[in-house]
């Protein structure tokens, strides 16, 4: 694997991130802005709060059949124009705590990928994960507990230089090991994506759903509206999608996010 080894965080992301006051502070601050979500609020606090920086969403068509029999009963495929989309999103995550509690280092900061698809129940839509990859064994132990979400431990690096970042990750413990290595840039002025548009349907997504056993759960999530930029680079997955899609056809759809800060529900069980 390239890159190998322990977690580097950009000295980009760092700076990007701040202090712990800062930190905090604008994760408080996304609940000043609701106007852009299809649904209220989730009634009740919410539980923890995270940011993600120097996010790369990369994102493939495939054809719809393809991806149904992977979605779970209970669940619906969302699709946009005819096609299934899955995508595999790298970034750095730091600021993570309970509420009413600072970020703990070193366990609030870590590297984190993630191999998702689009779905929907009740008419909400929401982002069903196949796997998602953490440099903290911590952070795995905890969200397959608490959010019953199919978290594998995984060593990486990034590194940025001159607005390029740098990003390799590789399960552990997996024969053959599911890996990453990607090289990717944003390109021109971050936007947020227009209601109806392509982008809008991958990213403005408020919830995750996921079974464990007879129990379909979702949990809200928070954030400000995106700000992407159109992506540039290369991205090198191995053994990372489900064998069930095949090897995606063409080139990935590229956006980079700088920045986003979130707030996290408990998971609650589907009615």
């Amino acid at each position: 694997m390239r890159g190998r080894g322990t977690l580097r965080l950009a000295r980009g992301a760092a700076a990007a991130v701040g202090g712990t006051a800062v930190t905090v502070a604008r994760q408080r601050a996304t609940l000043a802005r609701r106007d852009h979500r299809a649904e209220p609020l989730p009634n009740g606090p919410w539980l923890n709060a995270q940011t993600w920086t120097n996010l790369l969403f990369a994102h493939w068509r495939v054809p719809p059949e393809r991806m149904v029999p992977l979605i779970p009963d209970g669940l619906e495929l969302d699709t946009y124009d005819g096609s299934a989309w899955v995508a595999i999103a790298p970034f750095a995550l730091s600021g993570l705590r309970a509420r009413l509690t600072p970020p703990l280092p070193p366990f609030s900061r870590f590297l984190e990928t993630n191999i998702r698809t689009y779905v929907i129940h009740d008419g909400r839509p929401g982002v069903l994960f196949f796997r998602l990859l953490a440099t903290s064994r911590t952070a795995v132990v905890s969200a397959r507990a608490l959010y019953h979400l199919p978290y594998v431990h995984a060593t990486g690096t990034m590194a940025s230089h001159g607005g390029t970042v740098t990003y390799a990750i590789e399960a552990r413990g997996e024969s053959p090991a599911a890996r990453l290595f990607a090289e990717y840039r944003g390109n021109g002025e971050p936007r947020v994506a227009e209601p109806g548009s392509l982008e809008h349907f991958l990213v403005e997504r408020y919830c995750l759903y996921t079974r464990t056993g007879d129990r379909l759960l979702r949990a809200d999530i928070h954030h400000p509206p995106w700000k992407l930029q159109p992506g540039e680079g290369r991205i090198e997955p191995t053994a990372m999608l489900p064998v069930e899609l095949g090897t995606p056809e063409g080139e990935p759809l590229l956006h980079v996010a700088g920045r986003q800060d979130v707030l996290v529900w408990r998971p609650v069980r589907c009615v």
